[in-house]
C-alpha cells in the first residue's frame, strides 16, 4: 500500500473487495458514476493535488481509468490540471452540490433560525451537524467571538465515537445499530482523553438517552468541550444534532452542563419533527 493510503480517510476512499463484490450484487449500480465520485473524493485537506498515479492509487484504479475519469472531470470543469506539474486538483465548481444541498436541506431550512437564537443567546460557537455512517459532518455552523479550533468549517468531518453530537445521535438509535456503527469505526485515542474503547462506549451512549445530551471534553481536540442533543424526525430517530462548543480554559465540565444542557434540548426539541 503506498503512502497515500495509509490514513484512516485514504483506506476508506480506497475500494475495498467486500464494497466491489456489494456493487456487483447491485444491478441498478452504475459503476463509472461510482469511480468519478470516487476520483474527487480522492481530494481533500490531506491531497489538494494528485498526479495520475496518485489518483489512481488512492482510489484503486489502474491508470487508464484513472486517466479516462480525470480527463472526463477535468471537461466537465470539477477538476484542473497544472499544464506544467500535470498535477491535478478541485474547482470551484465542486461546491454547486454543496450549494445545492444548503438550498435544499429542510433540516438546515427548519433549523436555522433555532441555531441563530441559540448563537444569540450563548455567545458561544454552535452547530448543527449529520451523521453520515461512522462520522458526522459539520452543516451550520455560527462562531462566537471566542477562539476555537479554525480547521473545523462546514463539511468537516469527525468520527461520531470521539463527538458529543456522534454520541447524540448513536444514543437515539436502537442499541444494536449503534454499535454496529461503532464497531465499523476507526476507534484510537485521539486525545489522552478520548473514550474510544468499546465497552466505555456502550456506557456512553447508554447514558446520553437517559440524559437527553451527550458530553465531550477534550475528546478530539484538546482545549474544547461541546454538549449536544440529537434533533429527531417524525420517526423518532436521529436526523441531525445541535451542539454548543467551548474552550475547557473558560468552563469547568460542570458549567458547561449547568449552563447548556437545557438551553440545546430545548433547541433540539424545537427543531425536532416529533
Amino acid at each position: 500500500m503506498s503512502t497515500l493510503d495509509a490514513s484512516p480517510a485514504g483506506r476508506k476512499r480506497a475500494a475495498t473487495s467486500d464494497d466491489k463484490a456489494e456493487r456487483k450484487d447491485d444491478a441498478l449500480m452504475v459503476m463509472s458514476v461510482e469511480k468519478a465520485f470516487r476520483v474527487l473524493s480522492a481530494f481533500g485537506r490531506q491531497h489538494p493535488t494528485l498526479n495520475l498515479s496518485q489518483v489512481a492509487s488512492v482510489t484503486g484504479m489502474d491508470l487508464s481509468a484513472a486517466q479516462r475519469f480525470t480527463h472526463t472531470l477535468v471537461k466537465l470543469g470539477f477538476l484542473s490540471k497544472d499544464s506544467e506539474t500535470k498535477r491535478f486538483e478541485l474547482t470551484a465548481k465542486t461546491l454547486d452540490l454543496g450549494y445545492h444541498f444548503f438550498r435544499s436541506s429542510r433540516l438546515v431550512d427548519r433549523a436555522m433560525p433555532y441555531l441563530m437564537h441559540l448563537s444569540k443567546e450563548t455567545e458561544e460557537t454552535v452547530n448543527l451537524t449529520m451523521l453520515e455512517d461512522t462520522e458526522i459532518i459539520f452543516v451550520s455552523r455560527f462562531l462566537s467571538r471566542h477562539v476555537l479550533n479554525t480547521d473545523v468549517i462546514i463539511g468537516t468531518r469527525m468520527p461520531a465515537y470521539c463527538t458529543a453530537p456522534g454520541i447524540a445521535m448513536l444514543s437515539r438509535l436502537p442499541e444494536a445499530e449503534a454499535m454496529a456503527i461503532i464497531d465499523r469505526s476507526d476507534l484510537q485515542p485521539h486525545t489522552p482523553s478520548t473514550t474510544w474503547q468499546r465497552e466505555s462506549l456502550v456506557s456512553k451512549i447508554r447514558e446520553a438517552r437517559a440524559q437527553g445530551y451527550a458530553t465531550a471534553f477534550e475528546e478530539f481536540y484538546l482545549g474544547d468541550a461541546s454538549i449536544a442533543a440529537p434533533i429527531l424526525d417524525h420517526r423518532g430517530r436521529p436526523e441531525g444534532a445541535v451542539n454548543v462548543a467551548v474552550s475547557c480554559s473558560r468552563y469547568s465540565r460542570e458549567e458547561v452542563v449547568t449552563r447548556y444542557s437545557s438551553l440545546i434540548i430545548a433547541t433540539a426539541h424545537a427543531i425536532s419533527r416529533v
